[in-house]
């Protein structure tokens, strides 16, 4: 009897420290937390609400803003900053518009009318490498004499000339330097090229003072209003004729560029006109005979610079 109080002793005993490890293993547990049902994100993102071609600006009655589980990078919040813009290609309908997908850099800088220009510089020329982004300045040109040709040749420049061409010329870009990067000039002179935004209309002069000349910059404050007005110089005689008509309206920038200039035009020496030709020589002296009231008498026909007279003897 004695024995078997001790095994059922044991066996509680057992049992308790069981029930010990049990309780210990479920206080080591985490306590379930009940998890609230949270709500999925969503960003304000400007979306398309139809085609947007390629090439043209956008409008702000193509836009809006729609709620995306997504914010892709790149988008935009407002539509008002994106009016005016211009897509590289056609982005869809219901698509977000996206900086990457719009016409960016000099492009977007260039004024209606304008073309960005590139051309050659140096430290000579460009106020001492000095030019910065953003600067305006007064382009002149100098032509000198052409020395190879011979009197009477015909020489497209007549005299060594240094003129105005542009004013108040606004530069985009110079050497690796940009209106969106002004990194400034190179100290040791290594600047090879400026990119200019210049009136369509004027493309054919400057390309061609460019090429037969020698360009200069010159520097000018950019509160300084004062410019050229063409209007107050004589026109410039195109190389292809225009249909015009009295009344018509002035030709389009496009055509007046088309219509091109010619050297001679752009220095002042053919003033368009067509070039006379050389004086003939004098023609052989022949005797003649010229009737008169007191009766035959002989005479030479004398020719000078093209007009003929009869000399009696």
């Amino acid at each position: 009897m004695p024995n078997l109080t001790k095994i059922l002793a044991g066996v509680l005993i057992a049992l308790a420290v069981v029930l010990g490890l049990f309780a210990w293993s479920l206080s080591r547990r985490p306590v379930p937390v009940a998890v609230a049902p949270t709500a999925q994100a969503s960003f304000p993102v400007v979306v398309a609400t139809r085609t947007l071609p390629g090439g043209k600006p956008i409008t702000v009655d193509a836009l809006r803003v729609q709620s995306l589980p997504i914010n892709p990078n790149g988008a935009f919040t407002d539509p008002s900053q994106l009016v005016g813009r211009v897509p590289n290609a056609d982005i869809g309908p219901e698509s977000p518009v996206l900086e990457a997908q719009l016409s960016s850099g000099l492009a977007e800088r260039i004024e209606p009318g304008e073309r960005a220009l590139s051309v050659r510089v140096d430290e000579g020329n460009a106020v001492g490498n000095r030019l910065r982004p953003g600067n305006f300045v007064d382009v002149f040109f100098t032509l000198k004499r052409d020395g190879n040709a011979g009197v009477g040749a015909g020489a497209e420049i007549d005299r060594t000339q240094a003129r105005l061409l542009l004013s108040k010329v606004r530069v985009l870009a110079f050497g690796s330097a940009t209106t969106t990067n002004d990194t400034g000039g190179d100290p040791n002179g290594l600047v090879r090229t400026a990119v200019l935004a210049v009136p369509l209309a004027d493309v054919d002069r400057l390309t061609l003072a460019e090429s037969s000349g020698r360009l200069i910059f010159a520097l000018r404050n950019p509160k300084d209003a004062e410019v050229l007005d063409q209007g107050d110089l004589p026109p410039y005689p195109s190389v292809l004729k225009t249909s015009t008509q009295a009344g018509a309206a002035p030709l389009q920038d496009s055509t007046r560029a088309a219509a091109g200039v010619a050297l001679d035009t752009l220095s002042g020496s053919g003033n368009g006109a067509v070039r006379p030709a050389a004086p003939r020589a004098p023609a052989p002296m022949a005797p003649t005979r010229v009737a008169g009231n007191s009766g035959s008498k002989s005479g030479i026909e004398v020719i000078r610079g093209g007009r003929a007279e009869t000399v009696a003897w």
